[in-house]
């Protein structure tokens, strides 16, 4: 049977994947089985390598595979600025819509009591660290436009509130509850280009 052994560890193994149900992770395993077995090797030792290889930088805290990563190791980018992402994704999701060229900051996560995510599960120290920097004038909260998004602005905001810097948020030209993986390059060029000064959108004092 497909549910026991090997090739039942297998499908067990895909399913246990976000968005990858039952009928999924059965074709991606006979999928496996089809291939040569170099190819099979090869996805597999990409796997390790990310496990063995990969680590947070030191400044940013994005996923790379050097103590620094490229960004911010290059001179290049404008220094004065910092953009502030929930996850490495969001990162990435930005660099390719090529609307912003100065340093980013990834938390790691997003603020949420309900979840027992709290200031400690985010990258909020060294963020503080480097926003006291003469060279950096403005923080950028490129959170998510949901409430956890919004609170983990309004988090940020307090903690740099001695920093000395301007704190500004993505135009929300972002559909509420939307992801930023998902917008499209367009969306959020129009969206770093007509960002604002941040205001606690929650209503709380």
């Amino acid at each position: 049977m497909a549910g026991e052994g090997l090739l039942g560890e297998l499908i067990e193994a895909f399913s246990s994947l976000p968005g990858i149900g039952q009928k999924s992770a059965e074709r991606l395993a006979y999928h496996v089985l089809k291939i040569p077995r170099t190819e099979a090797m090869r996805i597999s030792d990409a796997i390790r390598r990310v496990k063995d290889d990969l680590r947070r930088c030191a400044e940013c805290q994005d996923i790379c595979e050097e103590e620094i990563c490229f960004i911010c190791s290059d001179d290049s980018r404008d220094q004065s600025s910092i953009c502030v992402v929930e996850q490495p994704k969001d990162l990435r999701a930005l660099e390719e819509s090529g609307s912003y060229l100065g340093l980013y900051h990834v938390l790691g996560a997003s603020f949420s009591p309900l979840e027992e995510r709290g200031p400690e599960q985010i990258a909020l120290k060294k963020l503080i660290e480097r926003s006291e920097v003469d060279e950096v004038v403005e923080v950028i909260l490129a959170t998510n436009p949901d409430f956890e998004g919004d609170g983990t602005a309004l988090l940020v905001t307090e903690a740099l509130s001695n920093a000395g810097v301007t704190i500004t948020r993505l135009a929300r030209g972002l559909p509420a509850g939307g992801q930023i993986e998902y917008m499209n390059r367009s969306i959020l060029r129009d969206a770093v280009q007509g960002r604002s000064a941040f205001e606690n959108v929650t209503g709380e004092e």
